[in-house]
């Protein structure tokens, strides 16, 4: 009986959890779904996805929230923790037949009050645009799905641009448009722009402008999401052949890669001042990654199955410019002097964090905190200290629950495997992304990049520029669905057996600063690890008095921050 009590209470789901910085709360009064509040089937159907936007009125309640369910796509006035809206009285809602949106985004530079702009992919190929306030349906891209058929994994306007947007598909293709311009009536013909390793870039051959501007090929498989760092200026990719990869956006120029433990990753994130990438996917991990040295810097295990999605807490990260050693006091002490930046405080807390480098000696005592979600229905919460960023320095407290195994530097042997302009921290940091996000015109902005000249100037004169022929890697594609890594430490070379048919053996990768092994890099344990759902969990998006959850069951939940709950509503 002992036990069977103990399995109902692991399987209980969890209302509020506790941090350092107090109880997060379950908001029931601010859960947002279909009107009927039923549980959705969610058997055959896209992952459910959230985007947020600020129209900037005049009332103070200027968030919106879009989501969609199934074959149906809602946009309603969000209202945080105070309370949900009238679920019967959406500003806008579409059904759709014969395909499903997949994923959206609303471009922030021209959203009013008046009029959004929102890109929503669907699962038979096609882009649109539509504008959920004036209920208006403005275009349709790849209509007749001539150039790509494939499921649309991502969709995001370019930063700071008001027409230009980037769309990845399942079939490992990704394609920059522009809303001003028109798709063709016959199949795009192509001529190659660029080439390396495992990647080709391509523009579209024809006499007047149309879209896609590019295409992009990235990796064997799917490309499953991609995201841009902070300045714009960077793109981190993932791909079902496991592979992190990081391309200059502008100079369409591969920056770095790293490949998963095993499997395919499926999630990726920034973290707020660009230094650090995290991803995740079917190895059950979360992956650390330091664009400024192009190497894993930490794991995290903490999920029993895929993780589904990363994100960083803006809100909650941290730092102290101060010499860690000249600290006397208790960890309570400590705590209470933690910054919590704001909205308010955003752009200072980038600036702070991008003083520092690989290069510096002066310490400096940060905190990153991300979270991540996945099918086991969990919520992990990590973070990220000095003590895993910079384990070369004396260290005077730990703040978060590591276990260091020989991560004091790189495996014997190991070799960075990228490409040849990637950066490091003894060579400068003139590629890493800054904190400073400049405007971007309709058009991208002159600056040399190769794909910059190729929209300005005209993309056919540029077919035959800087062609270098490497050698291609190949992985196989799919991996078994909900496949879960267990005890990783005990099973890992069994389940990298299981890709031993592939053409590149993953043994020759293993070991290496591109996949290091797990006793060669830290191993975090999640801060907090809750199950909040009884379906898997495929949104997570941090605010700044609320985190946002949902589920495939169609239900968007509201945890409020330590000191943001509404007592009367």
């Amino acid at each position: 009986m002992a036990a069977e009590g103990g399995g109902k209470e692991m399987n209980e789901i969890k209302t509020q959890f506790t941090t350092r910085e107090g109880v997060y709360k379950l908001l029931t009064h601010s859960e947002y779904s279909r009107p009927n509040r039923v549980p959705f089937n969610s058997q055959g159907s896209n992952p459910v996805k959230v985007s947020f936007v600020n129209v900037n009125d005049q009332s103070g309640n200027g968030d919106r929230i879009c989501f969609n369910v199934g074959r149906e796509l809602y946009f309603y006035i969000y209202k945080g923790v105070r309370k949900a809206a009238d679920l019967s009285k959406p500003i806008d809602k579409r059904i759709y037949k014969g395909t499903q949106p997949t994923c959206h985004d609303f471009n922030h530079l021209t959203a009013t009050a008046e009029s959004v702009s929102l890109l929503v992919g669907f699962s038979a190929g096609q882009v649109q645009l539509i504008d959920p306030i004036k209920k208006e349906t403005s275009k349709l891209f790849n209509e007749e799905r001539l150039i790509d058929k494939s499921r649309v994994t991502c969709v995001k306007w370019v930063p700071g641009s008001e027409s230009l947007f980037l769309v990845s598909h399942a079939s490992g293709s990704m394609y920059l448009y522009n809303v001003e311009h028109t798709c063709g009536t016959a199949a795009p013909h192509y001529q190659l722009l660029k080439q390396g390793d495992s990647y080709s870039v391509h523009t579209c051959k024809s006499k007047s402008t149309r879209n896609p501007l590019l295409k992009w090929s990235v990796g064997d498989g799917a490309l499953n999401e991609f995201a841009f760092s902070p300045d714009g200026k960077f793109l981190a990719c993932v791909s079902q052949d496991g592979f992190l990869r990081v391309f200059n956006f502008d100079a369409v120029e591969l920056h770095g890669t790293m490949k998963s433990y095993f499997g395919g990753l499926l999630c990726v994130c920034w973290s707020p001042d660009g230094k650090y990438i995290v991803a995740g996917g079917e190895d059950d991990l979360v992956t650390v990654w330091s664009f400024l040295d192009c190497r894993v810097i930490a794991r995290g295990h903490g999920h029993k199955s895929w993780v589904s999605v990363v994100a960083f807490d803006h809100y909650t990260t941290s730092v102290e410019e101060s010499d860690p050693m000249e600290f006397s006091g208790s960890d309570e002490d400590f705590q209470d002097q933690v910054v919590q930046f704001g909205r308010d405080r955003a752009n200072s807390t980038q600036s702070r964090l991008s003083k520092r480098n690989s290069t510096d000696s002066r310490p400096v005592s940060v905190t990153y905190r991300f979270g991540s979600v996945g099918q086991d229905t969990q919520l992990c919460l990590w973070d990220l200290t000095e003590d895993i960023l910079f384990p070369h320095l004396p260290l005077s407290r730990t703040r978060t629950h590591t276990n260091v195994m020989n991560a004091t530097g790189p495996p014997a042997g190991a070799a960075i495997i990228s490409s040849s302009n990637t950066t490091n921290g003894n060579n400068g940091s003139a590629n890493t992304p800054g904190v400073t996000t400049l405007p971007r015109s309709n058009s991208l902005p002159t600056g040399g990049g190769i794909m910059d000249s190729a929209i300005a100037t005209g993309v056919s004169k540029f077919a035959t520029l800087s062609l270098h022929d490497r050698k291609e890697r190949h992985h196989d594609k799919d991996h078994k669905r909900n496949h879960s890594m267990g005890h990783i430490s005990s099973k890992s070379s069994d389940k990298l057996n299981l890709l031993s048919k592939s053409k590149t053996d993953p043994a020759k990768t293993l070991g290496t600063l591109l996949c290091p092994r797990m006793e060669d890099v830290p191993l975090l344990e999640p801060l907090i690890c809750k199950k909040i759902a009884h379906e898997r969990l495929t949104v997570l998006i941090f605010l700044e008095d609320c985190l946002v959850t949902a589920c495939q069951e169609g239900f968007i939940c509201t945890w409020a921050r330590p000191g943001k709950v509404v007592s009367s509503f």
